[in-house]
């Protein structure tokens, strides 16, 4: 049976007070974002299911969105954050882990840290261990200066399993391909077991761009070709996309660029592969199969 997952949202308080990056400047989003919001759009696509990404570094909020999830049985699962550095993060890891089995892997925040190399430190291998026997993923919050470092790290944790956010953020605003089509291409092809998420391209776009799915039409066309469809995975990254475009526009725009694809390879996308990407995911499976890309 299909279940359409989308594998890449946010929830946020306001009034919580640990979105560091979260101010009255980005304007439209600078609100709270609840499920109920949330449920209404899913509705409208027909998403059966959905993955809830951190949004601040603080284990407190992942505590939150595990609770929000608890609540909602279409949150199948939680990308949370752990202090990775932290001499007991394998502790803190192994408990979160084992008390929620929604819980489905970690993201550092790393596009916000200064050092393009951090993920290559050698302490964090403890917590990177700990996630490995958990069955958690490593989400990787990248921009294309990362993706040298990445690579390597790829290398160092061949085990790791492995999902780039946002395909790496391409800086479309700047009509920028290379040299991140080819480091893309290079990831995809030397390391046959990392996912890529199709979602955040209209946010890095600027505003004559986000709203055109022909515009944003070859950086998803390359993330295809390379990953191909069994590796490729549907997210709105809502509401952070608001700021850019709807989450319907989004929805089209991904129908678009799968269009010359099989059922099966539009059901992968949809869904399948974010179930293969986070093994750790909660899923009510569909009495009915559906087109995977129509409502």
């Amino acid at each position: 049976m299909t279940v359409r997952i989308d594998a890449h949202q946010h929830f946020w308080l306001l009034a919580r007070g640990d979105y560091g990056w979260l101010t009255p400047a980005l304007g439209s989003i600078y609100r709270d974002f609840m499920p109920e919001e949330l449920r209404v759009l899913l509705d409208a696509c027909g998403i059966d299911a959905t993955v809830a990404v951190q949004a601040a570094p603080t284990v407190a909020e992942t505590k939150f969105l595990l609770s929000l999830a608890a609540e909602h049985a279409w949150i199948a699962g939680v990308v949370g954050w752990v202090d990775l550095e932290a001499p007991d993060a394998a502790q803190v890891i192994a408990s979160l882990a084992r008390a929620n089995p929604k819980l489905v892997g970690l993201r550092p925040m790393i596009q916000d840290i200064p050092e393009p190399r951090w993920m290559l430190q050698d302490n964090l291998a403890p917590a990177l261990a700990a996630m490995e026997q958990y069955n958690l993923t490593f989400d990787a919050l990248v921009v294309p200066e990362h993706l040298p470092a990445l690579s390597a790290f790829l290398r160092r944790y061949p085990t790791l399993r492995v999902v780039i956010d946002h395909g790496a953020k391409p800086q479309i605003r700047d009509d920028a391909f290379e040299p991140w089509a080819q480091q893309m291409r290079d990831i995809a092809q030397r390391f046959s077991g990392v996912y890529c998420k199709l979602s955040g391209l209209a946010t890095e776009a600027r505003p004559d761009q986000a709203k055109s799915a022909k515009d944003l039409q070859p950086y998803a066309a390359h993330l295809l070709e390379v990953f191909g469809p069994e590796r490729l995975i549907f997210g709105s990254d809502w509401p952070v996309m608001q700021g850019a475009t709807d989450y319907r526009s989004w929805f089209d725009a991904v129908a678009g660029y799968a269009s010359g694809l099989s059922p099966a390879q539009k059901a992968a996308i949809m869904g399948g592969n974010a179930a293969r990407a986070y093994p750790r995911l909660i899923l009510a499976t569909s009495e009915e199969p559906k087109d995977s890309l129509t409502p």
